[in-house]
């Protein structure tokens, strides 16, 4: 089982007196991450960087990580400090909402689902229509 750690989702960028927002990693690096489902409660994510790839700073809301094969990356925080990972093959952690640029610093490639959750937490509800709840192979 894989450890969460607070501080990959926790951070966010701050200049002078405004807050800068970093981008969805969907628009800014497709090559990276994909939309495999969405809804009003969910976005989930396939998220791949083969060995020794850097990605540029973006947000996610409170998510899920699950790791599809063991990897090794790099979260850099918007103050610069970074924090290692080991994210096992099939482990998952929580990460809240927050700014990181993922680099991944092991030999294989990080293959990840990424579960972002919408809205307040504890506060979904469930959709009028059932669009979108066919089931998806990935692995």
């Amino acid at each position: 089982m894989f450890k969460a750690h607070i501080a990959i989702g926790s951070a966010v960028s701050i200049a002078g007196t405004g807050i800068l927002l970093t981008q969805d990693p969907v628009k800014t690096e497709p090559q990276h991450s994909k939309v495999i489902l969405e809804n009003a409660s969910v976005r989930v994510l396939q998220v791949q960087y083969a060995a020794g790839t850097k990605s540029a700073m973006h947000q996610h809301p409170d998510n899920v990580v699950i790791a599809l094969s063991a990897a090794k990356v790099r979260f850099t925080m918007p103050d610069k400090t970074a924090v290692d990972q080991e994210l096992p093959n099939e482990g998952a952690m929580f990460a809240p909402a927050g700014s990181h640029a993922p680099a991944n610093t092991g030999s294989t490639p990080v293959n990840a689902i990424v579960v972002e959750f919408k809205g307040a937490a504890g506060k979904a509800t469930l959709p009028a229509t059932r669009d979108n709840m066919t089931m998806k192979t990935l692995a």
